[in-house]
């Protein structure tokens, strides 16, 4: 057999690979998750042939992944002996990654307005604690004012400043710098908190929507002659 039909044969046994898995989707009860050449998500009891190389998500009866099927390899991908193990390494965790996400939103919440009154717990926690920053630092700022303006008034007095009272000021301007850096770190973790607490929510969204569209599905087909 020359080069020429060994490749023939490999390509060929690849497309029947491409297309397998579609008969499985069909007979499947589960949903799969998957981008249409337009590059928009998509979901339904199966994934067109023109889609799978791009790679899907199996969705259960929750709407919860439990499979994440990778992407095909490029040719080369095809080439190199680890890309194919990777791919497959990726996927694997992505698929764990996102099954630890799916069940702890379900175990945690019933609804969409449970995790915004998470949300709202957790970021007026760290409200609270910037707000207390902030009041320090202008306690402290009113202090060194104070202080400034005392040491102004003995020089033009003629007298000489007190060496003890410009060592204070400079251990309050120190804690001052302390105290906004710790208001950096509180308003990133109001930002992070906030952001994770979004993507909870789209995500729980995605969940009900499938839950959703499973039922919507199952009684087209079930009404279908």
């Amino acid at each position: 057999m020359n080069f020429r039909n060994i490749i023939l044969r490999l390509a060929f046994l690849w497309a029947i690979l491409l297309v397998i898995p579609l008969v499985v989707h069909a007979k499947s009860d589960n949903l799969y998750r998957y981008r249409n050449a337009d590059g928009n998500v998509v979901v339904g009891f199966q994934v067109p042939v023109e889609s799978i190389s791009g790679g899907y998500e199996v969705l259960n009866q929750k709407g919860m992944v439990i499979k994440v099927v990778p992407r095909e390899l490029t040719e080369e991908e095809r080439n190199s002996k680890d890309a194919e193990e990777k791919l497959q390494r990726e996927a694997t965790a992505e698929q764990e990654r996102l099954r630890k996400w799916d069940e702890s939103l379900m175990l945690r919440y019933s609804v969409i307005a449970d995790i915004e009154d998470a949300r709202r717990r957790a970021l007026s926690d760290l409200q609270v604690r910037l707000s207390i920053l902030n009041n320090n630092r202008r306690g402290i700022k009113r202090q060194i004012e104070t202080y400034q303006e005392e040491a102004a008034n003995t020089e033009r007095a003629g007298g000489d400043v007190d060496v003890e009272r410009l060592r204070v000021i400079e251990e309050q301007q120190n804690e001052i710098e302390i105290i906004e850096r710790d208001i950096k770190k509180r308003k990133l973790e109001i930002e992070q908190l906030s952001a994770s607490y979004d993507a909870d929510i789209g995500r729980f969204e995605m969940l009900q929507e499938a839950v959703e569209l499973r039922r919507t599905l199952s009684l087209k087909k079930s009404l279908s002659p």
